[in-house]
């Protein structure tokens, strides 16, 4: 994901247009980057209109924080630990409200050109990974959705998250243990 986002090479000019005063600035920075946010709300949270607000409560945020940003690193980075940690504080918030904590959740599922039994298997899999994602807690499953899905390395999620790469590797580990074992009593051999 990080090779092949939108352009970050002007993205200090908008900064700096935006602390200038220019609005602009800001909302060239959403352009860029709000589908790139919601897609990684979106696949922590699951529902496509807590995504939508979530984007919307982060960029909320970005736009009252922008101003003091140090630019340590980059922005999309830094736009991405907002997004990730929102969508983790959601995640908490709705568990504490449910009074339910799920504890259960494969390696990962490759599809490949196969006969319509097995791409219906696979299609089984898929839905039963997905289940397995949604009982994550939510730390491992934003590390996940970072390591499976965007492919980051795991210092580049230590520093989105704040945690050490130990930790992340830590929790990669966990979630792919819950979720192998969470698909395999789905899935009958």
């Amino acid at each position: 994901m990080t090779g092949n986002i939108a352009n970050k090479n002007n993205d200090p000019e908008l900064i700096q247009r935006f602390k200038n005063g220019d609005v602009t600035g800001f909302n060239e920075i959403v352009r860029k980057y709000q589908q790139q946010v919601y897609w990684v709300i979106r696949k922590i949270v699951q529902d496509h209109d807590e995504a939508d607000d979530i984007t919307q409560e982060v960029f909320i945020k970005v736009h009252s924080a922008l101003k003091d940003f140090r630019e340590e690193s980059n922005l999309f980075t830094w736009l991405y630990r907002i997004a990730t940690n929102y969508s983790i504080n959601h995640l908490r918030k709705a568990r504490v409200r449910n009074t339910v904590s799920v504890e259960l959740v494969v390696e990962p599922i490759e599809s490949k050109d196969k006969g319509a039994d097995e791409a219906i298997d696979d299609e089984s899999r898929r839905r039963y990974l997905e289940e397995a994602i949604e009982t994550l807690p939510a730390q491992q499953r934003a590390v996940f959705n970072m390591r499976y899905y965007d492919r980051l390395p795991y210092d580049e999620i230590a520093e989105i998250l704040g945690r050490s790469t130990g930790g992340i590797k830590a929790n990669y580990f966990h979630a792919v243990k819950k979720i192998g074992e969470y698909v395999k009593g789905k899935i009958e051999y």
